[in-house]
């Protein structure tokens, strides 16, 4: 793997094209986000998707990746509609790509 420099990202992979287990970095927007009762052990669990940048006709892939915050019940600037890039090791539970307290960084949007 390249050494990365502070600030610096590799390029991001299509959610379809994720591998099952591994380190990667996607980017995409958050369709929703779940955040659980005080009654359970804390977690943030996002869902993202990248729809919007990787659009390939019929490739039949999912297009959803779910990232979770083990021991928060809130992660800052994570809400639906916020376009972001997250870096991780994926895994997969119950048939969706899952990536566990990743890196993460929101991308601004430009104003025209």
């Amino acid at each position: 793997m390249t050494p990365v420099l502070q600030g610096e990202w590799p390029k991001a992979t299509a959610i379809a094209e994720l591998p099952l287990r591994g380190r990667a970095v996607c980017s995409g927007v958050i369709e929703a986000v779940t955040i659980l009762p005080e009654s359970m052990a804390p977690a943030y669990t996002a869902i993202v998707s990248d729809r919007e940048f990787h659009r390939i006709a019929s490739d039949g892939g999912s297009h959803r990746l779910r990232l979770v915050w083990i021991g928060r019940r809130r992660v800052p600037g994570i809400l639906a509609g916020t376009r972001l890039r997250v870096e991780g090791m994926v895994s997969q539970r119950d048939g969706l790509p899952t990536m566990y307290n990743p890196r993460y960084e929101i991308i601004g949007k430009q104003e025209s």
